[in-house]
């Protein structure tokens, strides 16, 4: 039997990661593979490696004898993932101070000007993009590539958790912060930068319990 080209696998891993990072399938729900293959339109063995690839990076459980399930909403790791990423994000904005060039700077703050403080007509999805898109962009200007690497990890395993805040938070008030971590960090302020950005996260982690609850009561009308 051939093996499964890259770019096959690649594609049912994209799949399979937005259905998880989603939660399309229920928390704790067996992954029926048969089904899957057949919706793909691929066989089992690039579905199985797209699925060990997603168990790799934690979006999915698994349980020898029993296959593949979907992870659950589990406050503690969810708790976890958010002290992981202000870490991450606080120390990337320390190396940034020093590699940013001023020019990148002012385009994270154009793209601020562009998409505005308001939500508008945008749906939470497109929000919670605009969202990361900041994040991950303000890490990629530490030049560390790991760093970046684990934060879009991280990302891919809140953004049910995320999608679901986007509904309580101040869109103002978030993008007042988000030019002031640029403003600091054009400044070369690194303390200043560090406090924003964990007093920002803190706020969005203390959410959280809340969140989880409304994202399963959200799931449950979908069923």
């Amino acid at each position: 039997m051939a093996e499964p080209s890259d770019s096959v696998v690649d594609v049912v891993y994209e799949k399979l990661k937005l259905m998880c990072a989603q939660y399309r399938l229920m928390p704790g729900e067996r992954i029926n593979e048969g089904e899957l293959a057949k919706s793909f339109g691929v066989s089992r063995t690039p579905l199985r490696e797209a699925l060990a690839r997603l168990y790799a990076e934690g979006l999915v459980s698994s349980v020898p004898g029993k296959g593949f399930f979907c992870r659950k909403l589990d406050v503690q790791e969810v708790f976890s993932l958010f002290e992981l990423r202000k870490a991450i994000e606080t120390a990337a904005l320390t190396l940034a101070v020093e590699r940013a060039s001023d020019a990148d700077i002012d385009a994270l703050l154009t793209f601020l000007d562009r998409t505005g403080p308001e939500a508008g007509n945008r749906t939470r999805q497109e929000l919670l993009e605009l969202d990361v898109h900041y994040h991950e962009e303000l890490v990629r200007l530490s030049g560390n590539a790991e760093m970046l690497k684990a934060l879009r990890n991280i990302n891919a395993r809140i953004q049910f958790v995320r999608w679901i805040d986007m509904e309580r938070r101040d869109r103002g008030q978030s993008q007042k912060v988000h030019r002031e971590v640029l403003l600091a960090l054009k400044a070369r302020d690194a303390q200043r930068c560090a406090e924003l950005m964990s007093t920002h996260i803190d706020r969005r982690r203390e959410d959280i319990a809340g969140a989880l609850k409304d994202g399963y009561a959200q799931l449950l009308q979908l069923e």
